[in-house]
């Protein structure tokens, strides 16, 4: 079920008066910005696990056949590495936007790679939202994002973007990576990259 979360993120004033903040993206914000910012780097958030369990409805699916898409779920001991984005308020509305299925604003510390931290905005789909599919064995997971496709593309370009994306920064991701093999079993592309 989509669930357009637009105006709830915009009441979510979380940096006011700020002339820039960051923004962590561990999905698909990692490889493809679509936005303006003024800087950007690898970071580290802890307490979260990167999971396939939201539903996409509006980019890598359809509301009659959902993709898969990334979301943090809360995990003691975890930590997710994804990509820092310093950006300016205005960049805010093409994100809400994007972020729109169910994605909501939140405020995290991060830690960046290259050294120091910093307090960053992050959208997360919790589990209470319409378009939360959660969790599901692998082969399951896999033959879904296999055969979904949206707006934005394949849902299967998206899970591959991000594993190649992770690699790039030197992460291990167990349930990302166990879901590109899985996807690539199904129907692996001739030259085993993805299209951005």
């Amino acid at each position: 079920m989509v669930a357009d979360t637009t105006s709830i993120n915009r009441s979510r004033q979380l940096f006011p008066g700020r002339g820039s903040f960051w923004l962590f993206g561990y999905g698909s914000l990692i490889y493809k910005a679509g936005f303006p910012y003024l800087e950007c780097r690898p970071a580290v958030i802890h307490g979260w696990q990167r999971r396939f369990w939201q539903g996409s409805h509006d980019h890598r699916g359809t509301p009659e056949a959902p993709g898969r898409v990334a979301t943090l779920i809360e995990a003691p001991g975890a930590r997710c590495v994804g990509m820092a984005y310093r950006i300016p308020p205005e960049a805010l509305g093409p994100l809400d936007l994007r972020e729109k299925n169910g994605y909501l604003r939140f405020t995290t510390p991060l830690r960046f790679l290259d050294g120091g931290e910093d307090r960053g905005l992050v959208y997360i789909a919790t589990e209470d939202n319409p378009a939360f599919l959660g969790p599901a064995p692998i082969p399951d997971m896999a033959r879904q994002i296999a055969r979904c496709r949206g707006p934005s593309g394949p849902n299967r370009d998206y899970l591959l973007e991000l594993a190649r994306s992770l690699r790039g920064l030197g992460e291990e991701d167990g349930h990302v990576f166990a879901l590109e093999q899985a996807v690539e079993e199904l129907s692996p592309h001739s030259d085993g990259v993805a299209s951005p």
